[in-house]
């Protein structure tokens, strides 16, 4: 891995020379909210921003996109082509535990069966992920999830040192990136003695906000099936889809087709939906596996905590306090955890849930 030293009033003219060959991407501010947005002038992007309305994620995600084109002849069967269309981009200025979401996606996407829509906007994008010094929200987690650092795996990272960015290069898209860029300059002991300052410091400054360790919560999630604190939280909960929508690592889509009145061509999209809302898990014959907000509310805890963890080996929450910042409700993941556990501390254990 290298390192370098980039001097802050150089950073423009870097990121100048980086839109003549790529889209750029970063958080921006609009109508007093951050959000990633196409980066017109340097000057637009912020990397001081605390959080996000909605995660980097729509960049490989989108919230509304077209799968497939079709067209056909009277009496002919319609011939369908993937909409494949992604120019070079660059994501700048990702805090690190949508980082550790983006890698949870690709645990989603990227296996096999490949998503080719996903893959290509992930294959053609170069990630810039930033070192977050001081929490980005009171809601905010990540220490408590792990993911307050980077990741084993990333393109390009960089740490705020005051007067510079100090420049880690992590995968060969980071490596191209600092060739744009003649202002850097190797980095030294001096410099890595700046960083093991900067890391050093942050870390007091995050506090543990759940009450007991993270590796425990899927066996604890396990326990609470049938706790009474699903149904209180289902009787505040509006079932109003908000905390899945900000949530950086919610992947569940719907797919529907638009057809031209000619019935000769269409469209087939894909749409982001939402585990919370009365329709998702209605199935033919009106039955609905999951009739309550409560029975929906516990699905999505026990996703985050559990089922994912499960199946592709990591958790689906990364901490980044979204959902509870969202909530109209004011529920609180941070609070209804912590519940959990003192609940479980003091009762027997219950039965597990039947199998899914």
């Amino acid at each position: 891995m290298r390192a370098y030293v980039l001097p802050k009033p150089s950073f423009n003219a870097w990121i100048e020379r980086l839109q003549a060959r790529y889209q750029l991407i970063g958080p921006v501010e609009k109508n007093g909210q951050h959000i990633f947005a196409q980066v017109r002038n340097p000057s637009e992007l912020d990397l001081g921003y605390r959080t996000t309305l909605l995660p980097p994620k729509k960049a490989f995600l989108p919230p509304h996109e077209i799968l497939w084109e079709f067209q056909g002849e009277p009496g002919a069967a319609p011939q369908f082509s993937p909409y494949l269309e992604q120019k070079p981009s660059i994501l700048m200025g990702v805090h690190t535990c949508d980082l550790h979401a983006m890698a949870f996606l690709d645990r989603v996407y990227l296996q096999d069966p490949v998503d080719q829509h996903y893959r290509l906007r992930r294959d053609q994008t170069t990630i810039v992920s930033l070192e977050c010094l001081s929490p980005c929200s009171e809601f905010a987690l990540c220490k408590d999830m792990g993911t307050l650092s980077v990741p084993r795996e990333f393109d390009l990272h960089l740490t705020d040192l005051a007067q510079d960015y100090l420049v880690e290069v992590g995968s060969p898209k980071g490596a191209d990136l600092v060739k744009e860029c003649d202002e850097l300059r190797e980095a030294q002991a001096s410099d890595f003695a700046r960083l093991q300052s900067a890391i050093s410091h942050k870390w007091a400054r995050f506090p543990y906000r759940l009450n007991f360790d993270v590796k425990e919560l899927p066996d604890l999630l396990r326990l609470s099936y049938e706790s009474p604190i699903w149904q209180g939280l289902g009787e505040r909960c509006f079932g109003c889809g908000a905390c899945n929508l900000v949530c950086p690592t919610c992947h569940c889509f719907d797919v529907r087709d638009e057809i031209d009145l000619s019935l000769q061509e269409g469209l087939r999209m894909r749409t982001w939906d939402s585990c919370q809302l009365g329709q998702f898990a209605l199935v033919a014959g009106g039955h609905n596996f999951r009739p309550t907000r409560a029975d929906r509310l516990r699905h999505r805890f026990l996703h985050k905590g559990r089922y994912a963890h499960e199946v592709f080996g990591m958790l689906a929450c990364v901490g980044c306090g979204r959902c509870s910042q969202a909530c109209p409700a004011g529920i609180s993941l941070t609070d209804a955890l912590n519940q959990i556990f003192h609940m479980h501390l003091s009762t027997p254990s219950q039965p597990e849930e039947k199998s899914l």
